[in-house]
């Protein structure tokens, strides 16, 4: 385990025309009301000119949530010198993901490491993330304990899931059975009708890795990257982000959407875990589609897929059925859902996702 994580990035040099618009003369990051620096992330109130960290908004809880958070008196990650590096989790093109120890509790986070000499449009995702991060306190969303800005790298420190996403879980167990499906349903429903209707926030990117699994059997999602924040519950967008094959078939005409595209993605992504597959991929096709275009035009052209009804019970089925209408109009919304039969068929069984966490081990 390395001291302190102190990870060196080479940096490219970095044009100044490019990043006058982000980082100040102290060396903090800022874009519009996020500001980032060495001391830590914070976002202003309007009229507000400082760079020093605020403290956390308040958490929410809402009608739906029926047990604590599982963070209650969570630690506080004041500096990147508290933290010490145990593994690396993932790297990509701009940087890394470490898991990191608390020096002081021992508490693991994941530290997502972000190599800001990217384009603007990127900069502006990752600050986009920051803000719905900073605001967002709900036990079924991955929670931001602080980001960091030093050396050219942006460090944020996010919730540790030690179970891995949805995708992980689906790659070692093959299928998941319906019964923890329905466990995984109504926590990523609380999340989505917090996201929706406490912070106005359309995900944009529900997918299976992005739905994250902890051995408390917590399911929480993760990744707002893509997302965006609706200025009132009526607005809707037109901009074409996230990733396409789980996509509305609303948002692949590049028409306007709502909420409602999120319930799409989910009904996919839980159809994806009930089926092992893809939900759109032909039956013993195992490389899956060929003519990405092929796939488009499936979503928008032909009837939405449907659950094998001699493998699963009416319940799931109608559940799928109504996340995947063609007409976003037609979708519940996340809180409906809540109350669908699908979920009270199951309500009330002693049954934990870690489990099946313990037996894909």
């Amino acid at each position: 385990m390395r001291r302190g994580l102190g990870l060196r990035l080479a940096v490219p040099a970095q044009e100044s025309t490019n990043l006058s618009n982000w980082m100040t003369n102290s060396g903090t990051w800022r874009e519009g009301d996020v500001l980032v620096s060495r001391d830590g992330l914070n976002v202003t109130q309007p009229g507000e000119n400082n760079a020093q960290p605020a403290a956390r908004p308040q958490r929410h809880h809402h009608e739906h949530q029926d047990r604590p958070h599982p963070e209650e008196g969570e630690t506080t990650v004041s500096s990147l010198q508290d933290l010490e590096s145990v593994q690396v989790l993932g790297r990509g093109s701009s940087g890394l993901v470490q898991k990191v120890q608390h020096n002081r509790t021992g508490r693991l986070f994941a530290v997502k490491e972000i190599q800001m000499n990217v384009q603007e449009q990127v900069r502006t995702q990752i600050m986009r993330e920051l803000r719905i991060l900073y605001k967002s306190y709900n036990r079924n969303v991955v929670q931001c304990f602080n980001a960091f800005h030093s050396n050219g790298v942006i460090s944020i420190v996010l919730e540790y899931m030690d179970g891995g996403s949805l995708a992980d879980v689906v790659r070692a167990v093959r299928r998941i059975p319906e019964l923890y499906i329905a466990v995984i349903t109504r926590q990523v429903l609380h999340g989505l009708w917090y996201l929706h209707k406490e912070v106005h926030i359309i995900h944009r990117d529900i997918k299976p890795s992005n739905l994250l699994v902890n051995l408390q059997g917590d399911v929480k999602i993760s990744d707002f990257g893509v997302s965006v924040v609706l200025a009132n519950s009526m607005g809707q967008c037109a901009s074409f982000v996230g990733t396409c094959t789980y996509m509305s078939p609303e948002r692949i005409n590049g028409g306007t959407y709502g909420y409602d595209c999120d319930i799409w993605s989910l009904g996919l992504s839980l159809m994806e875990c009930a089926l092992g597959r893809f939900p759109y991929q032909p039956p013993g096709n195992e490389l899956g589609w060929v003519n990405f275009f092929d796939l488009l035009h499936t979503i928008v052209e032909q009837p939405p897929p449907t659950l094998p009804e001699d493998q699963f019970s009416p319940e799931f089925c109608d559940f799928i059925t109504a996340c995947l209408r063609k007409n976003p109009k037609e979708r519940p919304s996340a809180g409906e859902l809540l109350s669908h039969p699908f979920l009270k068929k199951y309500e009330g069984q002693n049954v934990n996702i870690s489990r099946l966490l313990q037996t894909s081990a």
